[in-house]
């Protein structure tokens, strides 16, 4: 099966995660899915084969040296994003891009005027959507890229390389992807999710997060007869969110700028919810981030009385560079993997998480190297052919390079 092939087929299977569900799996169509991959992995011939009955799935390429080298993985998720349905993709091939716009489905158009992304893939064959469903790169680009590497080093003996474990797990897109995958057993010195975006990318700093619910308690009373009794939590709602620094928020901040992201709110005169996520790569930052808001939270509470707000802050995950940065060898290996494969490596922060920074604080140093896809989590996703195969031989080669690791 060629790597084109094998995304296509991923991709008809809807596998969108739930925010809004406590089962693991958070829905159960992310089965099906998971045990036709566990399926295919066995028909592949690999070895260890294995899914537990939360969806993750583990196997093996094994070791064609002698000599004794690191075992390093590779993971990718396989849950689509709850912001865009997955369900009934119907991907269409432009082929040799020329820079026009691309009607998707008819009155739908993907157009480098609005997607300027879309003219640094001139001549190459792109992916897309018809407009209707988001396209599922995120992340069955990356996933097709690791077992399509896997099946060629299999078929290609003459590249040493050492044992080789694949991971593969749900719920990566409500940040619960990590919660329950099995560094022990994975049983790698390092590994890197397949999870990023365009050619080059490679990731070994993240966000520090955490989610925040702001609650508001009101007190209802006829609006003719309201002086000095009702409270209005919807009102209070509105002054709190005022609050927190206009010029602080997500499309107002890039690069290493972090944020206060107000994500909802329910509101009536009598309670009011106020959800926010806090993001800073640096940790200091971060924390003062989190005390600022609690502060907010004390003064409405002094101005319109004890118990009047409550907020509810925990945090979700770290910035991986405080434990990459001492084992930068798991850097240098796909930098030199990526100059072999004649792409640019563009090293950035993330403005966001993978399921790698918290798998690096459970004791698995995991940066994030790029699958291709674009426009993530929308209809206007797509992805390079050509890209892909730029990932699969990036993967390919860091097996390679990790064989003569120890040399």
């Amino acid at each position: 099966m060629e790597l084109t092939e094998r995304f296509l087929n991923y991709v008809k299977f809807d596998t969108q995660s739930s925010e809004d569900s406590t089962s693991v799996p958070s829905t159960p169509k992310q089965l099906i899915f998971a045990r036709y991959l566990k399926e295919e992995l066995e028909r592949e011939g690999f070895d260890d084969v294995e899914m537990d009955e939360m969806g993750y799935i583990y196997a093996t390429l094994r070791s064609n040296v002698r000599k004794e080298v690191p075992t390093i993985g590779f993971i990718s998720h396989y849950d689509t994003s709850p912001d865009c349905s997955g369900k009934d993709v119907k991907p269409s091939i432009v082929r040799n891009y020329d820079g026009s716009d691309i009607e998707l489905s008819p009155g739908i158009v993907s157009s480098p005027s609005k997607f300027p992304e879309l003219l640094q893939h001139k001549g190459e064959d792109l992916i897309v959507t018809d407009g209707t469903t988001l396209l599922g790169a995120d992340d069955k680009a990356g996933i097709a890229e690791i077992v399509q590497a896997l099946c060629f080093l299999r078929d290609h003996r003459e590249i040493p390389h050492g044992d080789i474990r694949m991971g593969f797990n749900p719920d990566e897109e409500i940040g619960m992807g990590a919660h329950h995958f099995d560094v022990e057993k994975f049983g790698c010195q390092w590994a890197y999710t397949i999870d990023g975006g365009d050619l080059g990318e490679l990731e070994f700093e993240n966000f520090n997060a955490a989610g925040a619910k702001i609650y508001i308690k009101g007190v209802s009373v006829h609006p003719g007869y309201a002086k000095g009794k009702m409270v209005n939590a919807s009102r209070l709602a509105a002054e709190f969110a005022t609050m927190l620094p206009g010029d602080e928020t997500p499309e107002e901040t890039e690069g290493y700028e972090g944020f206060y992201h107000l994500t909802g709110m329910e509101s009536c005169t009598e309670h009011a919810k106020l959800s926010y996520i806090i993001r800073d790569h640096d940790r200091d930052r971060f924390e003062d981030r989190k005390r600022f808001m609690q502060r907010c939270v004390d003064e409405m509470n002094e101005k319109y009385g004890e118990g009047t707000v409550k907020a509810e802050i925990n945090d979700q995950y770290y910035n991986m560079k405080e434990k990459i940065d001492p084992q930068m060898h798991v850097i240098d290996v796909v930098l030199k993997a990526m100059q072999a494969s004649d792409v640019p490596p563009r090293v950035r922060p993330i403005r966001g998480g993978t399921d790698g920074a918290q798998l690096s604080f459970r004791g698995l140093p995991c940066p994030n190297i790029f699958a291709g896809g674009v426009n993530f989590h929308g209809p206007f996703e797509f992805v390079s052919v050509q890209v892909m195969e730029k990932a699969m031989q990036t993967i390919v080669k860091i097996c390679e390079l990790t064989a003569g690791y120890n040399d």
